[in-house]
């Protein structure tokens, strides 16, 4: 028969949350680059905006720093959406896995 599984080490009961404690602040670390990056991105996306209205409004005359500016916000948004989908499908890849 399969014997019952035992619980936490009495003798050292910290060891639990000292792991938890480490994977949530690893969590939270992955959660702010995460949250800065994509805040960046948005951030390219509004000056980008900006600058366009400027230019049809006659504000800017130099065309080639809205240009400029427009391919760096795309290329911002492209790379932001593959590594969404590698993320996703790596989590899919994890989820096929059988234990």
């Amino acid at each position: 028969m399969v014997d019952k599984i035992g619980g936490v080490n009495p003798l050292r009961p910290n060891v639990t949350m000292n792991v938890n404690n480490s994977q949530n602040q690893g969590e939270s670390e992955f959660s702010k680059v995460l949250s800065e990056a994509l805040k960046s991105v948005n951030d390219q996306q509004k000056n980008v905006e900006k600058l366009t209205d400027d230019f049809a409004m006659g504000k800017v005359s130099n065309i080639h720093e809205l240009i400029v500016e427009a391919e760096k916000a795309s290329i911002s948004l492209r790379l932001t959406v593959e590594v969404r989908n590698r993320i996703v499908e790596a989590y899919r890849e994890i989820m096929r896995m059988q234990f």
